[in-house]
């Protein structure tokens, strides 16, 4: 899925959903749009948000957080509407469980499109075995490793330096050294991140 411009985009959805949003730059340069956009005394009334619209707005950050298609959406909502348990935490979970978002996670790179170029150019590996997926999903107990071939591979440069101040989920262990990692537990709500209301996901294609 190709993103387009993130600052613009992060902007319009209210939300620092990308790793390069969330620095000063971008809190400062949102800050100047605002300030100019009020210039000469005047001011915008902020319209009042739908239901629908608000449904439509959560749906657009979760598929721009996690890179995915629409078709790919419609398809996890259906499979979080399937079977038992809570359809709104089947949903999180179905995201976090890809690939490209756990290599993410693992701290091994910056953003989720790194995540998913890694994974599509063959640089990592579950359970020892070469995946090209980034929309693979992991189970409790599979290991993700970067391929020994590809340690040195630019994308990986800093991995070293990050490992020893990152700290992954508590749904997954990782190796300080080597960035390998082990899914140990379902996917839990990363502390300080902004939550997405998957609720209101799910109404949204209820209402489509």
């Amino acid at each position: 899925m190709r993103i387009g411009p993130k600052y613009k985009i992060a902007r319009r959805l209210g939300e620092r959903i990308f790793p390069k949003t969330q620095t000063t730059k971008f809190v400062v340069s949102g800050m100047d749009a605002r300030s100019q956009s009020n210039q000469g005394g005047k001011s915008k009334r902020r319209k009042t948000m739908s239901d629908f619209g608000r449904q439509l707005l959560e749906k657009q950050k979760a598929k721009y957080t996690y890179g995915v298609s629409e078709r790919q959406f419609v398809g996890y909502v259906a499979k979080a509407r399937g079977g038992r348990g809570n359809p709104a935490e089947k949903l999180f979970q179905l995201l976090e469980s890809r690939l490209d978002n756990v290599v993410f996670r693992m701290g091994l790179v910056r953003s989720r499109a790194f995540a998913r170029q890694a994974v599509a150019h063959g640089h990592i590996t579950v359970n020892g075995r070469k995946l090209t997926i980034p929309s693979y999903h992991v189970k409790i107990g599979d290991k993700i490793a970067i391929r020994t071939s590809s340690r040195d591979n630019g994308i990986f440069r800093e991995l070293p330096e990050k490992m020893k101040e990152y700290t992954a989920p508590a749904w997954m262990v990782v190796d300080p050294v080597t960035g390998d990692g082990e899914v140990k537990g379902e996917p839990l709500v990363k502390e300080g991140e902004p939550i997405l209301q998957f609720s209101s996901i799910l109404e949204f294609y209820s209402r489509v």
